[in-house]
C-alpha cells in the first residue's frame, strides 16, 4: 500500500511549468514571494525565470526599494512581453543603466510609472518613446530631469497616449505642453501639478486639442486664471475631475459652469468655504472667552 501511494505523489515541479504553473498559480502570487522562491532551490530558481520571462506586469512596488540593481536586471533580463512597467520611487538606485535594456526589449509596453525616480535621464524617456509606440499610459511626477526635447520625442512617436503624470515637471513650460497636445489628442488625463512656467496658453491649447479630457490637474499652477478655465469648460464636455488647489487666480466665476455640470472640483464653493471658517470661528469661541 505504502509503495501504491508513493507511486501516485505529484510533486509541485512535476506539473507542466509553463501551462499550469505559471499560468494558473503563480500569477496568484505576489512578486516578492515569488522572488523568495528563487532561493529555495535551483529547480525553483529556473521555474520562476520562466514565470518572469512570460510575466506582464512588473511593479516594483510589490517588493521595495530594497531589491538589489542586479537582482532587478536578472529578473527581467528574459522578458520581452511586458505591458505595464512600474519601478516609481526607487529612487536610491533606479538609473539608465539599468532601464534602458529592460525598455528596448519590451515594444509592447503600454503602462509605464518612473514617478519619483529622479536618478534617471532624459535618455530613459527617449528611449521609451522610440521602443513603446503603442504607450497610453505615463507616470513622471517629481521628475525633473523631463525636459521640452524628451517630451517632444514622446509626442511625436506616442500618439495614442491616454494619460501623462507631469506633477512637479518644473522644466517644462507652455512650449512643451502645447506640442504634446497637438500630437496626443486622445489624452483623457493631464497633470501639470505644481509647475508655475504653466499659463493659459498651454491650458487652452490642451483643452482646444484634447477633446475626450477627463481629468485636469493644475494645482499650483499659479500662473492659471480664469480665461482658460473657461475655455477648458467650452471645449471639454467629457471633463470629470479638474484640480486647481492653490491658483490663485483662478476664481468661481469660471469654475461654476464646471460646477453646474457636476465636474468634480478639489475647491469648495465660496458660500461653503464661509460655512467652513464660520463653524471653525464658533468652535474656538469658548476657548476664548474662557481665556479671557
Amino acid at each position: 500500500m505504502d509503495s501504491e501511494t508513493e507511486c501516485c505523489k505529484c510533486h509541485l515541479l512535476d506539473l507542466p511549468w509553463e501551462d499550469v504553473l505559471v499560468t494558473h498559480i503563480f500569477c496568484y502570487l505576489p512578486l516578492r514571494q515569488l522572488v523568495r522562491l528563487q532561493r529555495v532551490s535551483k529547480q525553483f530558481y529556473a521555474l520562476i525565470q520562466v514565470y518572469l520571462a512570460n510575466c506582464r506586469t512588473f511593479d516594483l512596488t510589490q517588493i521595495g526599494p530594497s531589491l538589489p540593481k542586479e537582482a532587478f536586471c536578472n529578473i527581467l533580463r528574459d522578458n520581452k512581453v511586458l505591458q505595464n512597467l512600474s519601478v516609481q520611487n526607487c529612487s536610491d538606485w533606479v538609473t539608465d543603466t539599468e532601464l534602458l535594456p529592460v525598455i528596448g526589449q519590451n515594444q509592447h509596453l503600454l503602462r509605464v510609472d518612473m514617478r519619483g525616480c529622479d536618478r534617471l535621464t532624459r535618455h530613459s524617456l527617449v528611449a521609451v518613446s522610440l521602443s513603446c509606440t503603442h504607450l497610453q499610459h505615463l507616470g513622471l511626477a517629481h521628475c525633473e530631469w523631463v525636459d521640452s526635447l524628451s517630451i517632444r520625442s514622446l509626442a511625436d512617436h506616442c500618439g495614442g497616449l491616454r494619460s501623462i503624470d507631469l506633477t512637479a515637471c518644473r522644466q517644462l513650460k507652455d512650449e512643451a505642453i502645447c506640442y504634446l497636445s497637438k500630437k496626443c489628442l486622445k489624452m483623457r488625463s493631464l497633470s501639470v501639478a505644481v509647475n508655475a512656467n504653466i499659463t493659459d496658453v498651454s491650458v487652452e491649447e490642451v483643452a482646444k486639442n484634447c477633446r475626450e479630457l477627463e481629468q485636469l490637474d493644475l494645482t499650483g499652477c499659479l500662473r492659471v486664471r480664469n480665461d482658460s478655465i473657461r475655455t477648458v469648460a467650452e471645449y471639454c464636455p467629457k471633463l470629470q475631475s479638474l484640480k486647481v488647489n492653490h491658483c490663485h487666480n483662478v476664481t468661481e466665476s469660471s469654475l461654476d459652469p464646471l460646477r453646474k455640470r457636476n465636474v468634480e472640483i478639489d475647491v469648495a464653493p465660496p458660500l461653503q468655504r464661509a460655512l467652513v471658517l464660520l463653524q471653525d470661528v464658533v468652535g474656538f469661541a469658548p476657548f476664548i472667552n474662557l481665556q479671557i
